[in-house]
């Protein structure tokens, strides 16, 4: 993983550190789209997986909506995609 990985999921792991997440894990799946369109100008694929207790009683949309808040100036770039399996506990 390149420095610039780690930054961007450093980023990522800050952003949502608001939803004061219970458990938080991210996997840089960029590796599994090279030559993708998307990631040819730089772009990252992560998947996100967080627990946590804001989300209880919310729809999966409404809980991926709260997600994409915090993480909406980094979409399309550094993040060009999001795979996100946001649970409450």
């Amino acid at each position: 993983m390149s420095g610039a990985d780690t930054e961007r999921m450093a980023l990522i792991r800050a952003r949502l550190a608001a939803l004061e997440p219970q458990s938080l894990d991210i996997l840089d799946e960029s590796h599994l789209h090279a030559g993708h369109a998307g990631a040819a100008g730089g772009a990252s694929h992560y998947r996100v997986r967080i627990v946590a207790a804001c989300f209880t009683g919310l729809t999966p949309v409404a809980r991926h909506r709260l997600v994409y808040h915090h993480l909406q100036d980094l979409i399309p770039y550094p993040i060009h995609a999001l795979a996100l399996d946001a649970q409450s506990p």
